[in-house]
């Protein structure tokens, strides 16, 4: 029997609205990252259409930087509840939320070429955690990024954003 494995995602926040990540974008990339098979790290695989082309044959580097954002954030929720001992899908839901993201562009990432990003915890889970991450065009290392997320209480977030803290 072949089961077909969850993303992250969709365990976790099947109703998530994020353009990158969200499984309910109507518009969106709908990204999915999965812990590797030995665990060590999420990966995630990403086909660039042509409307995120930067120069002729290259991938906008925007796109670059917002497939890193949210695979690093997930990166991050999923080594939370790892912590846990709990599974993505288990209730309180874990945010995180960016708090500085760094990326260095090594090479020309080509179009035409699936992307799989590599993502691991640096240190330790906690209220702040750093993620390393890697974008791979086949066998070339275009993006690393060395970024830091910090675990939030959304409806917190939302007030203190729009002034009702």
């Amino acid at each position: 029997m072949n089961e077909k494995v969850s993303s992250l995602q969709s365990l976790a926040a099947p109703d998530g609205t994020c353009y990158g990540c969200g499984c309910a974008h109507p518009t969106g990339l709908h990204i999915d990252s999965f812990w590797s098979a030995d665990g060590s790290e999420v990966i995630c695989r990403h086909s660039p259409d042509s409307g995120f082309i930067g120069w002729p044959g290259l991938v906008y580097g925007g796109l670059l930087a917002m497939l890193v954002d949210c695979h690093s954030n997930w990166t991050a929720m999923a080594w939370h509840y790892r912590a846990e001992g709990r599974e993505p899908e288990s209730l309180p839901r874990i945010h995180c939320v960016t708090g500085q993201l760094s990326l260095s562009y090594l090479k020309p990432t080509p179009m035409g070429v699936e992307l799989l990003l590599k993502a691991r915890v640096e240190g330790e889970v906690g209220r702040k955690t750093r993620v390393i991450c890697e974008v791979w065009a086949g066998d070339v290392l275009t993006v690393t990024a060395d970024s830091l997320f910090v675990r939030v209480d959304t409806e917190k977030l939302k007030h203190q954003a729009h002034g009702l803290a």
